[in-house]
């Protein structure tokens, strides 16, 4: 079940600005099951109080189970995308990570998703398709563009399989489980007391989301819906909404002070931990040194 070595990168452009927003969370909300706290730990050496950040409830949430018959639920790519297979993966995610909350202790409202075209009006503003698929926690939402596959696909020279929009929703859950686990209200408090560290408190999120969409990868994996392609699949999205891919391909150099999101290969890497442990205490990307 391993996936280094699973996929080798074969897009053969870059993509400059339009993954730009992918992933992004505005997570503002009047109500979470966790209350926002003061950040305060160990320093891991980019300005955050790490430990703190990410609090105790992501160690309640078990490691994903074993499938069972009354856990399938099928969601094998079909080859077409679309809103049908988005809405079935979407419904998936929110199935796991219910069973996870319940099993915890953890009350776990359900995100909603909304597809669109062109343009959207949200809890958090109205925002054009040029974003990229979004979250906006002010009222749970998550929001994907039918046509933004597409887009990639044709920015990148090479078609992104099924699995990588797969990898997107999971991510953009992954959010909402920030959301009610405290985690985006305690990182906004830590960017209040320490501007200065605010990117890169924004990569160890973005990239705790990728580790969230490879758990559920791997409960996809223990259901036997995914193969040695879909996660090179997943992979190779991870690779290529990555700052460094996106700003080689923009401006032909590279400014990680700058970065929001992380690497492509830190995108890989911690998508790859989620999907190889299926344990969300394995996500916690804050703790770890520094990305």
């Amino acid at each position: 079940m391993a996936l280094r070595g699973i996929a080798a990168l074969a897009l053969a452009a870059c993509v400059a600005v339009l993954l730009a927003a992918c992933g992004s969370s505005n997570s503002s909300s009047t109500s979470t099951t966790a209350a926002a706290t003061t950040a305060t730990g160990t320093d891991t050496g980019d300005g955050q109080q790490a430990p703190d950040i990410e609090g105790n409830a992501i160690e309640r949430l078990p490691q994903v189970p074993a499938a069972t018959d009354a856990t399938k639920h099928p969601v094998s790519p079909s080859g077409s995308g679309g809103r049908a297979f988005l809405t079935a993966v979407f419904n998936d995610i929110q199935a796991m990570w219910t069973r996870e909350f319940a099993d915890a202790g953890i009350q776990y409202t359900p995100a909603r998703l909304t597809i669109f075209r062109d343009e959207v009006d949200t809890a958090c503003g109205t925002q054009s398709a040029q974003v990229g698929p979004f979250y906006c926690g002010a009222n749970h939402g998550v929001y994907l563009d039918i046509r933004f596959f597409d887009a990639l696909s044709r920015q990148v020279g090479v078609r992104l399989g099924d699995f990588a929009q797969a990898y997107v929703v999971g991510h953009e859950v992954g959010h909402h489980v920030q959301l009610l686990l405290g985690i985006s209200h305690r990182v906004a408090a830590a960017n209040q007391q320490d501007p200065a560290g605010t990117n890169a408190r924004s990569v160890r999120v973005e990239l705790q989301a990728d580790c969230f969409s490879g758990v559920w990868m791997h409960s996809s994996y223990q259901r036997g819906e995914i193969s040695s392609a879909a996660i090179a699949d997943a992979l190779n999205a991870a690779a290529v909404v990555g700052d460094d891919f996106q700003q080689r391909g923009a401006t032909g150099t590279i400014t990680p002070e700058t970065w929001t999101h992380g690497s492509s290969a830190q995108r890989q890497h911690w998508l790859t931990v989620g999907y190889e442990q299926g344990r969300p205490a394995a996500c916690d990307t804050f703790a770890a040194g520094s990305p």
